[in-house]
């Protein structure tokens, strides 16, 4: 009987047809282009190419990036997910606004988290986590100084990776990580408007994190770790407390510099 096969049993299984394969299979493409939408406008947002309150128009969107009304639809929900989107009725999607009560509670997960994480990587980190921590820390010093976005968010992202890997613990790891994509929006956000002093205190504030992590002193490391998101968390919630609220209305200005993620539209 076509499509069926004899097992050691002596059972009828069915084997699956070639075009039931067919069906079966992830159109990788597909779920590329929507991931590349997905990474293009969360870094628009993170990048502060789209403001707060911003108005996300799908068929704007669409012109912008070059691909298909689902392709946005689907990346505005993914970012909604996140934190980075929210839907405001009669108006739809805009850049989520975080304000300082947000932040103040984000940091508050932090501290407690960040500093049982560093308190675990001082003990159970290896050699090259605690050289790789140094490199991170130098290159956040060398980005922040220079007021680099792009460079901060990635040196930090490496920095944190490190610290969270190396804890050795998978579940405070998640945790942290669950915030991802508004912690980097904070991030963005103080970058570009902490004053010089801030910087200096952040740095110096890494540099003791790391030098906890080498001389792998737990209570220090979990110290210097709650001390630089205390440090942040002010900075934060007085940068956002400085900051004009957004009335939601669309800048169309701001939508330009979105690139698109391929040349024609796609599913």
């Amino acid at each position: 009987m076509t499509g069926w096969v004899k097992d050691p049993g002596s059972i009828n299984v069915r084997s699956p047809t070639a075009s039931a394969t067919r069906a079966l299979k992830v159109p990788r493409e597909t779920e590329t282009l929507r991931k590349r939408t997905v990474e293009m406008l969360r870094n628009a947002i993170l990048d502060l190419r789209f403001q707060p309150g911003d108005r996300l128009i799908e068929r704007e969107l669409c012109e912008l990036t070059g691909v298909s009304r689902t392709s946005v639809r689907e990346a505005l929900r993914h970012l909604e997910s996140e934190g980075l989107v929210h839907t405001v009725p009669y108006r739809g999607p805009v850049v989520a606004s975080i304000t300082p009560e947000d932040a103040r509670q984000i940091y508050e997960v932090r501290m407690a988290l960040e500093g049982l994480a560093g308190r675990l990587f001082a003990k159970r980190a290896r050699p090259k986590d605690v050289a790789a921590l140094t490199t991170a820390a130098r290159r956040y010093e060398r980005a922040i100084r220079q007021r680099e976005v792009k460079g901060v968010l990635a040196a930090l992202t490496s920095f944190y990776d490190i610290v969270f890997t190396g804890s050795g613990n998978a579940i405070v790891a998640s945790l942290l990580r669950s915030l991802g994509a508004r912690m980097q929006f904070l991030r963005a956000t103080t970058a570009l408007h902490q004053s010089d002093a801030d910087t200096e205190d952040s740095v110096a504030n890494f540099w003791r994190i790391v030098g906890a992590a080498e001389s792998r002193d737990p209570e220090r490391m979990q110290a210097a770790c709650v001390h630089q998101v205390r440090h942040a968390a002010a900075v934060a919630v007085r940068v956002l407390g400085a900051m004009p609220a957004s009335d939601g209305e669309p800048r169309r200005g701001s939508l330009g510099a979105v690139r698109k993620v391929r040349n024609r539209p796609a599913a």
